[in-house]
């Protein structure tokens, strides 16, 4: 992937691949909804265990799309935005140089058609 596909110092390759999961995009939303709280807590809201969990939250930490934290013997996961963000950046300037092209074939479509 090229530089313009990175953003932020994040690789949108790893969020990507990270959300290409349906766990883990199941535990990243539940985390953006419940705050900061544990592999247990999360495993008790998917359907796998606690130490696939922890193995998903791995990726998604890697990905840096999650954080954790140890507080006494426990770690808490928390949601972290800039790898999203930046990723969402990327998707959209894509977007836009698509409709760029897309608005630039309708052009010569038209200027075509008006000419024959």
């Amino acid at each position: 992937m090229t530089d313009e596909r990175r953003g932020g110092g994040e690789s949108v390759d790893s969020v990507l691949v990270a959300l290409a999961d349906p766990t883990r995009r199941q535990l990243l939303d539940l985390l953006a909804a419940q705050g900061e709280t544990t592999a247990t807590k999360l495993a008790e809201r998917v359907p796998v265990s606690r130490q696939a969990v922890v193995k998903h939250l791995a990726v998604l930490d890697a990905a840096g799309l999650v954080s954790g934290r140890r507080v006494g013997r426990e770690v808490r996961y928390a949601v972290q935005p800039a790898a999203l963000d930046a990723t969402a950046r990327w998707m959209a300037a894509l977007a836009a140089d698509w409709d760029r092209r897309l608005a630039d074939i309708k052009r010569i479509a038209e200027a075509a058609e008006r000419d024959s």
